[in-house]
């Protein structure tokens, strides 16, 4: 993982998001695109639980493609993605197509939104 926000939050309770981590666990054909900086102060608030859930959900680590980028917000696939805030998340099929993303200022944690948008896209 490139990301040190992207490490796990240790003390993030599966059971209390049991419903999110259910769904994220349910498609393993997902590709999860996540685009942040250490040096970010919303990455280091949001990113930390989306890996727990991650991890708790047995998402392998090759459906996790974790983008650094700089102050400037300039990184891989920034443009490509048209990437303006971070954390962003973009959630593809293995098609490549976009099935869902979070962006920073969503008002539930990025677990328990890109879930709800899964299950309402893929139901």
């Amino acid at each position: 993982m490139s990301l040190e926000t992207m490490r796990p939050n240790p003390t993030w309770d599966a059971a209390s998001y049991e419903e999110a981590v259910d769904t994220l666990a349910a498609h393993d054909e997902l590709v999860y695109k996540v685009w942040g900086g250490d040096w970010c102060k919303d990455c280091r608030a949001l990113l930390p639980d989306f890996g727990a859930a991650l991890e708790a959900a047995e998402v392998p680590d090759d459906r996790i493609e974790e983008v650094d980028v700089d102050q400037d917000k300039q990184g891989p696939g920034v443009e490509a993605y048209d990437i303006e805030y971070i954390p962003t998340i973009v959630v593809e099929n293995d098609a490549g197509e976009e099935l869902t993303r979070f962006v920073e200022e969503e008002a539930v944690p990025p677990a328990v939104w890109i879930a709800e948008q899964l299950e309402d896209e893929l139901a």
